[in-house]
């Protein structure tokens, strides 16, 4: 028999919402945790553009629209992922008569595109990762060099702001990346955000990726992140957090479980993590984990092709690991 502990999310439900990124196996397949643990749910590809809109004039909705009646079906809340990335966006969007789009069409096509998309869950998802990875890792560059970028320049960000607050204005739209907590790219991201609050541009929050590990990064550039870009006003959310197992530089293959010494430092970090969470509980609206357990998760493959991981709280059984019942406990 399972062993009873006390719900993730009413644990924190003063504070801030726990979320967890579903597909549309793990919903069903993990359907019992995800009615006991997390109050948000986010479609971890579902409602990307590829997804949703693969041809000019058709959408596909259906899955996306089982998700939404799964999440209001549990009284879950739901987030939107993502309306405008360089990634999984659907190659004919950028096209133009053999060659790339112009930048009148273009913006259209970004707004037919927002308009239907976040009108169709209008007040069902209470919140958007409007623009996701605009900013370049490169610390001698600002904007990622995408195709957005190519023909708008950086005029497309905004813009995408605007068309999802008039296609939903009681959502709250935030502006998503990773290496959030890196100081070079936390300072371009936090430049941005600054920029678009003074033209007046409806950004409401920054979405902290937090595609952390077992080492990095340091608690006290986590904690100066969050410090930064609440200093603006707006909310923070935690959007797809993992604790993976490895550095991003690590490409051993050889574990076919964690280690003693992973597990302990896995649960070390947690707390960690829970207790800056807690102490900034008046800036954070969502703790959203990119998955629900162990048994499935994007960084089984990633970087390093057929390499497992086991970067959450609940282990492959589903079960609760130390670390989830002593954040509990706490």
């Amino acid at each position: 028999m399972a062993e009873q502990i006390m719900s993730l999310y009413q644990h924190f439900e003063e504070d801030f919402k726990i979320g967890a990124a579903i597909n549309q196996r793990t919903m069903y397949s993990s359907e019992e945790v995800i009615k006991k643990h997390f109050n948000s749910l986010t479609a971890e590809n579902e409602m990307k553009f590829e997804s949703v809109h693969p041809n000019e004039n058709e959408y596909t909705f259906e899955i996306s629209d089982k998700m939404v009646a799964f999440a209001e079906k549990h009284q879950k809340a739901m987030r939107g992922h993502t309306l405008v990335w360089h990634n999984q966006t659907s190659d004919w969007i950028f096209e133009q008569n053999g060659g790339l789009v112009d930048a009148k069409i273009l913006l259209k096509r970004m707004k037919d595109h927002i308009d239907t998309v976040v009108g169709r869950y209008k007040s069902k998802i209470y919140s958007w990762d409007v623009v996701n990875e605009v900013i370049a890792d490169e610390e001698d560059k600002f904007y990622r060099d995408s195709k957005w970028y190519q023909v708008l320049g950086e005029s497309f960000i905004e813009k995408a702001f605007e068309y999802a607050h008039s296609a939903d204005p009681d959502a709250t739209l935030l502006y998503n990346d990773y290496n959030e907590s890196n100081p070079a790219k936390r300072d371009k991201i936090y430049q941005l955000v600054k920029q678009l609050k003074e033209k007046g541009v409806p950004i409401h929050g920054v979405g902290m990726q937090a595609h952390w590990n077992i080492y990095d990064p340091s608690l006290d550039n986590i904690r100066k992140a969050i410090e930064k870009y609440a200093s603006l006003g707006i909310e923070i959310q935690i959007t797809e957090m993992d604790v993976s197992m490895f550095t991003f530089n690590d490409k051993r293959t050889d574990l076919t479980e964690p280690t003693e010494e992973m597990e302990a430092l896995q649960m070390e970090r947690y707390l960690q993590f829970f207790e800056v969470f807690k102490e900034y509980k008046e800036n954070i609206g969502a703790v959203t984990f990119w998955g629900v357990a162990d048994d499935y998760t994007w960084l089984n493959d990633f970087p390093v092709k057929g390499r497992k991981n086991w970067p959450f709280l609940l282990d492959e059984n589903q079960q609760p690991k130390e670390a989830m019942k002593k954040i509990i406990a706490t």
